[in-house]
């Protein structure tokens, strides 16, 4: 018992060290500065990584520890998918692992015998995982965008992420090329019945898929960093109690939509809540903690991909 227990504690490692060296883009003496072993050990585990088949293109060897963590989250809030990554030391706040996790997701669904919708949020998270899926011919399946992606100042947003998977899955796809806010309600429920962009919505609610991700409503706040909101709409939201946002959603710390604020003048596509088709989240970082939390507690999202600090620190609020 004791050798099993030996042989499974020195593939985590294997693996732990592989993720690092294939996943992460460490070196191996850098591994061996984050493990805290000599470089000949870090190397001799790197190669049984390799040897034991624990690492291909994706990480097949699941490290114990955050599969124990992924069915504590899976257990608290009766998750329907949920993927814990490794937590890179030297970069916390990386979203590599998580982004590898959801290509795989990605991929694993729209090679689907049945043809499916696939709706994706916008973000770093999603720009990187879209970048790890791999080229694949895919006609019958759909893509949808779930967020207005023009800011307020008319440029688009860098980290669209639709067309992008079109090109590499050659399915059709359905962006959104509005504005993120509109001036008014009024002029937002006047946009939202024209009816491409209308159908558009409608295609989203039948989605199989819905991949988001989910950012922290402080002074950080992706949304405002990257111009598509203002300092004084981002006060007002935190005024009002938003902790978080998905889509552009913002949402407070019990995970119920927030009545006000730019809620009322936003383009993206309401989420369902609860979450009604599977809803993955991936978000790491100690400062989304409280937003990831809220989400799932308020149901609009049923599944997570996150890294092993972010999944411990949200188990222990």
């Amino acid at each position: 018992m004791a050798s099993n227990d030996n042989d499974r504690a020195r593939l985590d490692e294997a693996a732990r060290a592989g993720w690092l060296y294939y996943i992460a883009g460490h070196t191996q003496e850098e591994i061996a500065r984050i493990l805290k072993m000599s470089r000949a050990s870090a190397q001799r585990l790197v190669s049984l990584c390799l040897a034991k088949r624990l690492i291909t293109f994706h990480l097949a060897h699941p490290i114990a520890a955050c599969m124990e963590i992924a069915e504590q989250l899976r257990a608290s809030w009766s998750l329907e998918h949920c993927e814990v990554v490794p937590t890179d030391p030297a970069a916390p706040l990386s979203p590599a692992g998580a982004a590898e996790r959801a290509a795989h997701l990605l991929e694993n669904t729209l090679r689907s015998e049945k043809p499916v919708i696939v709706a994706m949020g916008t973000g770093r998270t999603m720009r990187a995982a879209v970048e790890q899926v791999a080229a694949m011919e895919c006609p019958d399946n759909q893509l949808v965008s779930l967020v207005g992606n023009i800011s307020a100042d008319g440029s688009a947003s860098f980290f669209d992420t639709v067309g992008r998977l079109a090109d590499l899955t050659k399915a059709r796809h359905y962006p959104m090329p509005l504005p993120f806010l509109m001036p008014s309600t009024a002029a937002r429920e006047q946009l939202l019945r024209i009816e491409p962009i209308s159908r558009v919505h409608v295609l989203a609610g039948q989605a199989d898929l819905r991949l988001v991700g989910i950012g922290q409503m402080d002074r950080q706040a992706q949304v405002h960093v990257d111009g598509f909101i203002r300092r004084e709409e981002l006060l007002e939201l935190m005024r009002l109690g938003a902790i978080g946002e998905v889509t552009g959603w913002a949402f407070d710390s019990e995970g119920k939509i927030i009545e006000g604020g730019t809620n009322l003048r936003l383009t993206s596509v309401p989420p369902p809540v609860p979450a009604r088709a599977l809803t993955v989240g991936a978000a790491v970082g100690k400062a989304k903690v409280p937003a990831i939390r809220a989400a799932l507690k308020g149901g609009l999202i049923n599944g997570l991909i996150t890294d092993e600090a972010t999944a411990r620190a949200v188990l222990s609020v």
